[in-house]
């Protein structure tokens, strides 16, 4: 990734940080006060652990709904990371390839898994669960961020997890755990490129779903909450066990 997409990511999240200080923001407490953010790649199992630890209880505050898709919001645990779209499945784009663990109860984008096990596969987006998305600068939101959409004349090539959106946004069915602290996702290798040595940080954001204004995007970044290293330019690395 080049070093300016860097820089401007840092700059949009850390100025979102800075002019949201002296505001109330809804859902601005401990459990999104990330205290670091470790990937840790298991060659024995061929599998990666994403996680992140907060100062408060990890999951445990989810968003209040909405009553509809257009509006909701949308809280996450995000690492933006170093690596390309085509790994990941989409075709290759300009952006920020993010592993986003969200919560929503005002729609389900996981139609082929069923996180609370209920034999019902559209009533569960409040239960944390992944997303690979593409970032990319926004200026038309507070946090200068949104995923990246496309239209039908596009050349777009998605994973066939994707949950149906104009949005570069895969629904890859990863396990996510919370325990006391740390929300973690288990990524095998082979959905990754075999990918094991990239850079990361983590990121906790809300967003917020459009659905009704076309000079907004689709899901945007309106708040951050805090940022693991502080600078947001990716120093972390892939530990090795």
């Amino acid at each position: 990734m080049k070093l300016d997409k860097l820089v401007v990511l840092a700059i949009l999240v850390l100025g979102v940080i800075t002019t949201s200080c002296a505001q109330e923001r809804p859902y601005n407490n401990d459990d999104f006060v990330i205290k670091n953010a470790e990937v840790t790649h298991h060659s024995n199992l061929s599998i990666s652990v994403w996680e992140i630890n907060v100062k408060g209880t990890a999951g445990k505050t989810t968003p209040t709904p909405n009553g509809s898709l257009d509006g909701a919001p949308v809280l996450g645990y995000v690492f933006p990371t170093s690596l390309k779209p085509t790994d990941v499945g989409f075709s290759q784009t300009e952006g920020i390839v993010a592993m986003a663990l969200t919560s929503h109860p005002d729609f389900d984008d996981t139609p082929i898994w069923d996180e609370n096990n209920d034999a019902i596969f559209d009533n569960d987006g409040v239960i944390w669960h992944p997303h690979w998305v593409v970032l990319h600068k926004d200026e038309r939101v507070p946090g200068g961020l949104a995923v990246k959409q496309f239209t039908d004349t596009d050349n777009v090539t998605l994973p066939p997890t994707n949950p149906g959106m104009p949005m570069y946004m895969d629904s890859p069915g990863f396990p996510v755990t919370t325990i006391e602290n740390t929300i973690k996702v288990v990524i095998p290798d082979y959905r990754m490129n075999n990918q094991t040595s990239f850079k990361y940080d983590g990121v906790a954001a809300y967003m917020i779903v459009n659905t009704s204004k076309e000079d907004q995007p689709m899901l945007g970044v309106y708040d951050v909450f805090s940022v693991a290293s502080g600078d947001l330019l990716l120093p972390y690395t892939v530990k090795l066990k």
